[in-house]
């Protein structure tokens, strides 16, 4: 058993997770990450409950996936019911503090568990992005035009709310953290870069902008798979569409490894924080991200597919009982990371579905499954199942995708109609139905979210609404 330490869990958003320096990317510099990684354990399986950021956060905090917790898209959020692990720690003593973006409902009233949130970001107006409950595939979200407009040096929103996020958790750690405690505490800091706009500081823009940048897997019109799912999101987000050439793909590449540099800035002043408020030998830190980001990989930006740059995550532990500079294969997800939150404190006599980080990190490979579900954008819901060697998206009426990571790393080879693959999939198939019905779940979250469109005054309404382009932060300044 681990001993109970605190545990700091920072979160980021859309970060691919070939992005980094410690994953072997050519460019990028992320030197604080990096140092985590050498000093910890890193899962180079593990991935979100949902690609995309409302569901995945509501699996976080319950360590449930999305069809127990019906939390389907932007616009039906976490309430506060099921119960999670903020919930859990308070009730027995411990502090549970977050610092940043959540994005639940945000209602008043509604008790997430934490005994403190401060700067919290929740969906817009306590409603989120309506235009999310639509689901058809011919709804073109035009909106994405902004993502290439916004590639540039400066500041957002969102940088000047990360670095006051970083700013407000390194007050925390040296004058509350840094207390005696009858109990360990535990501290979310989710920060919302590389999250497009893809406007970053300066500094970090130029560090990457006329330079010869990696150019996205299958980025060529001929290259890109034509999945019917995939085709259907390349059209309907239409992020690529506005892209003329390769200046334009410099741009955007150079604002995102921009971002990712910015927030591994801000997570090295909070690594500095922990240092200096002498919680080093107390306080297990993990570092992970609600979801990937397609980075233009086979014409695709965003999320909301199941390929690794989009379902994939970051994720990384360190701290006592970690083994340090080690690579865990078993396959995890953010549940596993709420599993880990209770597990790190020593809260013993409650569980979550998931399995502690600490105890995967000290064993041998399991085949264990993970999965991710997706139940927006397209007409039907779709399910990936990932084993050791395998990963098997479940389509509701489309054709399968499986690919053998093992030979295959760079998914160029979807197996998902090969006559000699069909043993594979119908066992993996049979795994993914052990876990859960996927057409009931489709049906539940297509009611859900049917009873939604009405109480915003129905479908036409929706459809003339101008999708959000990303949920604005709090005022800067106040808790």
């Amino acid at each position: 058993m681990p001993s109970s330490k605190n545990l700091i869990v920072i979160m980021s958003d859309e970060h691919n997770p070939f992005v980094a320096g410690y994953a072997g990317h050519p460019v990028i510099d992320t030197p604080n990450l990096d140092r985590i990684a050498a000093g910890g354990t890193r899962f180079s399986a593990a991935y979100t409950p949902s690609p995309i950021c409302v569901p995945a956060r509501a699996s976080f905090i319950t360590g449930q996936p999305v069809h127990v917790h019906k939390a389907w898209d932007n616009a039906i959020a976490y309430g506060g019911v099921p119960p999670g692990w903020a919930h859990m720690l308070r009730d027995r003593g411990h502090m549970a503090v977050s610092i940043g973006k959540l994005h639940y409902k945000g209602h008043g009233g509604d008790d997430y568990g934490f005994t403190e949130s401060r700067l919290a970001m929740h969906i817009a107006g306590g409603v989120g992005d309506v235009t999310h409950l639509i689901r058809d595939p011919d709804d073109v979200r035009i909106s994405g035009a902004s993502l290439l407009r916004n590639a540039k040096a400066g500041e957002s929103d969102y940088t000047l709310y990360d670095r006051q996020i970083a700013a407000d958790a390194q007050v925390w750690l040296r004058e509350t953290g840094a207390k005696r405690h009858d109990k360990p505490w535990v501290l979310f800091v989710s920060l919302v870069s590389p999250h497009f706009p893809l406007t970053a500081p300066p500094e970090h823009f130029y560090r990457y902008r006329g330079r010869n940048l990696p150019r996205p897997k299958l980025y060529d019109e001929g290259d890109r798979p034509m999945h019917p799912y995939v085709a259907m999101y390349r059209r309907k987000s239409h992020y690529d569409a506005p892209f003329k050439g390769d200046d334009d793909l410099n741009r955007a590449l150079a604002g995102y490894f921009g971002l990712v540099s910015f927030l591994d800035e801000q997570i090295g002043k909070i690594m500095t924080a922990v240092d200096a408020a002498g919680l080093r030998e107390t306080t297990r830190i993990v570092y992970t991200s609600d979801h990937g980001d397609n980075l233009g990989t086979r014409g695709l930006w965003g999320k909301a597919t199941m390929y690794e740059e989009s379902a994939g995550i970051p994720m990384l532990l360190t701290g006592a009982d970690v083994p340090s500079a080690a690579v865990c294969r078993t396959p995890v997800t953010l549940c596993d990371v709420s599993a880990t939150i209770l597990d790190a404190v020593g809260v013993t006599d409650v569980s979550l579905p998931g399995a502690s980080l600490l105890r995967l990190a000290n064993a041998p490979a399991e085949d264990r499954v993970a999965l991710s579900e997706f139940h927006t954008y397209g007409p039907d819901a779709f399910y990936m199942l990932r084993t050791l060697q395998h990963k098997y998206v479940h389509y509701v009426g489309a054709p399968p995708q499986l690919f053998d990571l093992e030979a295959d790393p760079e998914e160029l080879n979807d197996l998902g109609s090969a006559n000699s693959a069909a043993g594979i999939r119908a066992a993996l198939e049979a795994r993914l139905r052990e876990l859960v019905d996927p057409e009931a779940a489709d049906s539940d979250a297509k009611a859900d979210q049917a009873a939604m469109v009405e109480v915003y005054g129905g479908e036409a309404v929706l459809r003339a609404k101008t999708p959000a382009a990303f949920t604005p932060p709090p005022a800067i300044g106040g808790h």
